[in-house]
C-alpha cells in the first residue's frame, strides 16, 4: 500500500508596497498556483510545498508595511467556491489511500 501527501488548496493574498518585491512574489507563486486576482492566488499543494513557499516568499515580505496572507480552503468550502466573471477552473485533486 503506498500514501500520497494530500494536497491542501490555499488562497494567498498579497499588498506589497515595493514594485520589485511584489514582482517576486507573483512570479514565485506562479510556480505553485494559479493567479485568480491580480494579487490572489489559489494553490494546491502539499504542507512540505506550502512551507517551503512561505519561506521563499518571506524575504520579499516588510513586516512593517506589507501583507502576505495564506488561507486554507477545506474541500467542504472549496465545494462552496462560487465564481462571477473571469477565473481559473479548480480541479481539486482526488486523493485515495
Amino acid at each position: 500500500m503506498s500514501s500520497t501527501t494530500p494536497k491542501q488548496l490555499w488562497v494567498i493574498a498579497y499588498d506589497i508596497s515595493n514594485d520589485k518585491k511584489r514582482n517576486k512574489i507573483a512570479k514565485t507563486l506562479e510556480d505553485y498556483g494559479e493567479r485568480c486576482n491580480y494579487s490572489v492566488f489559489e494553490c494546491l499543494v502539499t504542507e512540505t510545498q506550502k512551507q517551503k513557499l512561505q519561506k521563499k516568499l518571506q524575504k520579499f515580505v516588510d513586516s512593517k508595511g506589507d501583507s502576505l496572507l495564506f488561507y486554507y480552503l477545506c474541500n467542504a468550502c472549496i465545494q462552496k467556491r462560487e465564481v462571477i466573471g473571469r477565473c481559473p477552473d479548480l480541479v481539486p485533486e482526488v486523493v485515495v489511500v
